[in-house]
């Protein structure tokens, strides 16, 4: 069958035959896979070979195909020629099919990317690999391992609100460990860009707390941002790491950390000389870091939170006051924080513009109209399906052979019979 399968007519007869039914497409992947070393070979085989094929009825075939084309060393004229022809096949692909070879399509997304990035256009690689994603997922709890590829080009593109849409759902199932650190990292970025930091606190979090042996570049550089973050949102810093951190994170995190630590340092001592002169003498290794951008919102955020601290102790102050109590330039300089600060929610007050004084006041939400009851059941369902999703990881846990083996193998360990209580052991998994 093999030997028939060599010659492009008989692959592609198959492929127009042997496409319609599953049974079929099992059938052909199978002759598509004897094959693919010859197609290879055959020089015969052209981009004008996909004229006999229809992408979207063809698309185990046609995938074939296009990673024989485009697979190695290309020109500039050659990625400019492969571009659309490859955006245009993730576009019309059957989702059921490509799956069948999912590294391939992988692969040839992956392609894509670094085309585009050849070109220093990645924008024309967004929507493709936006559709290529929604293709490969079965469910939109499994991270593929096109997420963190999407998510780079929409950083370099600047196109935030594209990577955002992915961001949404709660991933619960990951294939390789490196796909998580990278959809995590990238995606606390993006939220970083859409200034969304209660966001990007989270996916950053999923980054430092990750399991490992030893710390990862992107576990480091994800910790930095993560302090940055935590000091703009949070407006203070925690020295210690977070607990269920691994114990590679907590040994070497600081370590390699030494300016974020002391910049965390600083801001909680809350003078804002000192942090700006803190920053200048480290300005260098910030701007190495590419952080300098978010270390000067972290600057900028200690004067929110000294403004913060004065709604506690006054009912009103002028903004000359506010000025001199934060250390700002002038009393316009504090209008200016104030008015951004109420903008944003973060305080509630009414500036008299006539004699130029600030009246605090109490937060107006009541939290019962219909739009919170609405935000606050979003949250509770939300909550009520990771709960679900746990139970069941557990269960699934519980009865893997694998786990069960390596658990079984620790007790005996430290078996001393039934004299001692059973203690849980901790195990790197």
């Amino acid at each position: 069958m093999i030997g028939v399968m060599n010659s492009v007519e008989a692959v592609i007869t198959s492929i127009q035959g042997l496409s319609a039914s599953s049974e079929d497409l099992s059938a052909l992947h199978d002759l598509l896979r004897g094959a693919q070393d010859s197609l290879r070979a055959e020089p015969d085989v052209n981009f004008s070979t996909l004229d006999q094929l229809d992408a979207s009825k063809h698309s185990l075939g046609y995938l074939y195909f296009l990673e024989v084309l485009t697979c190695g060393p290309v020109s500039k004229e050659k990625v400019s020629y492969e571009i659309p022809i490859i955006s245009r096949f993730i576009n019309s692909c059957e989702a059921g099919q490509i799956r069948l070879a999912s590294d391939k399509f992988v692969s040839l997304c992956k392609r894509l990317k670094d085309h585009v990035l050849e070109l220093r256009d990645p924008l024309r690689g967004v929507g493709p690999l936006l559709t290529a994603v929604q293709k490969l997922q079965v469910s939109t709890k499994r991270l593929t391992a096109l997420h963190p590829d999407l998510l780079q080009l929409c950083l370099q593109a600047k196109s935030y609100k594209s990577g955002f849409s992915i961001l949404s759902d709660d991933i619960v199932e990951v294939d390789q460990p490196k796909d998580l650190f990278l959809y995590c990292y990238y995606g606390g970025m993006i939220c970083i860009g859409l200034k969304r930091f209660q966001k990007a606190l989270e996916l950053l979090y999923n980054v430092v707390t990750a399991p490992m042996h030893q710390v990862n570049a992107i576990a480091l550089e994800a910790y930095k941002k993560y302090i940055l973050v935590s000091l703009i949102h949070n407006g203070q810093f925690t020295n210690s790491l977070p607990k269920c951190a691994s114990t590679a994170a907590q040994r070497n995190f600081k370590t390699f950390s030494g300016p974020y630590i002391e910049l965390g340092n600083c801001y909680n001592d809350g003078k804002i000389g000192e942090l700006e002169a803190l920053v200048v003498a480290k300005s260098a290794e910030f701007e190495n870091d590419k952080n300098l951008g978010l270390v000067k919102q972290a600057v900028s955020s200690l004067y929110k939170r000294n403004i913060l601290r004065l709604t506690q102790k006054y009912l009103t102050l002028s903004l000359q006051d506010i000025a001199n109590m934060v250390q700002l330039g002038n009393a316009k300089e504090a209008e200016m924080h104030v008015l951004q600060m109420i903008q944003d929610g973060q305080i509630h007050a009414l500036i008299n513009q006539k004699d130029g004084m600030v009246r605090f006041l109490e937060d107006p939400e009541q939290y019962k109209s219909s739009e919170m009851i609405e935000v606050m059941d979003s949250v509770i369902q939300r909550t009520i399906g990771l709960s679900k999703n746990l139970l069941a990881m557990d269960e699934s846990l519980s009865c893997d052979p694998l786990y069960l083996g390596k658990v079984g193998r620790e007790r005996q360990r430290y078996d001393f019979g039934d004299d001692f209580d059973t203690v849980p052991q901790k195990f790197s998994m």
